[in-house]
């Protein structure tokens, strides 16, 4: 990774920047996270919580969305039939 005479490349330099700036990243996001862990330690948990109840009212909304869909479709089909029935007593 080196020349010959010991000195770094540029790219070997980028890449040891990179390096120390990405390490100065990881310790400032765990020093947030930790932060965050003291001020609330159970907020993780509680937004858990609230995301799974918005869940599954989501999908109970969902179900019963599903069965006016199918109410609607049965009687759009009755509707039909009831058409056709009518266009065929006339002809």
């Amino acid at each position: 990774m080196s020349d010959m005479d010991g000195a770094e490349s540029p790219l070997d330099a980028a890449a040891h920047r990179l390096e120390r700036a990405v390490s100065a990243l990881e310790a400032r996001f765990a020093e947030k996270m930790s932060a965050a862990h003291i001020a609330d330690p159970d907020l993780i948990d509680r937004d858990r919580a609230a995301l799974a109840a918005q869940l599954d009212a989501a999908r109970d909304r969902e179900k019963a969305l599903e069965a006016v869909a199918a109410e609607a479709s049965a009687a759009l089909g009755r509707a039909a039939a009831e058409v056709r029935a009518a266009l065929q007593a006339e002809a």
